[in-house]
């Protein structure tokens, strides 16, 4: 991406309550903070690369890995209430003063999905700026699908998820993602104005399930290590 300023945001609060510290969980060695790093520095296009956390212990990690600015998120930011893209936002601000720099595109990488490699990111950046798209956010096929197979419980016991489209069969059923929250990429104006993580402009990135693993829990991260320790 020639002549463009790329900001990369890496968000990481010090709380977990589905596995605790898990930002600082490490796999061969390095911590999924590290790992993080490790990708982001490894792509020449990205220009800035800032961690903001609520934690010290995660602000060290992140110096130790070399990210070019650490920003302490602020309590109203670090709570459970705080969506992510507040903080996003406000990294934005800190390196565009700080730098004196006017960035075009910021693009997130989250922590918990360390499975993803270079490739991946060099080609989101790659696709939106292409594509001429403002947004794009990473999605991977859905292993199951909304219109067939999801069911609520009842006053009247299990009922299927009503989606306002008659299907009757599995092969019938449209194709659907999970957004796999790897990797966000927006347009400094998209993000600013629209606040949001995607809109009917947004455009999809397409990766495989096995670079799409999240680790929210501690069965997770027992997958994901096992993968990532024997190279699988």
């Amino acid at each position: 991406m020639k002549n463009k300023q790329i900001l990369c945001t890496i968000c990481a609060r010090g709380g977990s309550k589905g596995l605790p510290n898990k930002n600082l969980l490490k796999i061969d060695d390095k911590s999924l903070i590290g790992h993080t790093l490790t990708q982001a520095k490894s792509v020449e296009d990205i220009d800035c690369i800032i961690i903001s956390s609520d934690s010290d212990d995660i602000l060290e990690e992140g110096k130790m890995y070399g990210a070019d600015i650490l920003l302490r998120r602020s309590a109203k930011l670090a709570s459970d209430d705080a969506g992510k893209i507040d903080a996003i936002i406000d990294c934005l601000s800190h390196a565009e003063s700080k730098l004196n720099i006017d960035f075009d595109y910021v693009i997130d990488l989250d922590v918990t999905s360390p499975l993803r490699n270079t490739s991946d990111i060099k080609n989101c950046l790659e696709f939106i700026n292409n594509h001429g798209f403002k947004n794009l956010i990473t999605v991977t096929n859905s292993r199951k699908n909304p219109y067939f197979n999801q069911i609520e419980i009842t006053n009247e016991g299990p009922k299927l998820v009503k989606t306002g489209h008659n299907i009757t069969g599995r092969q019938s059923a449209p194709r659907v993602y999970d957004m796999n929250a790897s990797i966000y990429v927006w347009s400094k104006d998209f993000l600013i104005n629209e606040k949001s993580l995607f809109s009917k402009d947004t455009i999809v990135y397409d990766m495989p399930e096995e670079r799409s693993l999240d680790i929210d829990n501690e069965l997770d991260f027992k997958f994901v290590k096992y993968l990532m320790e024997n190279e699988l």
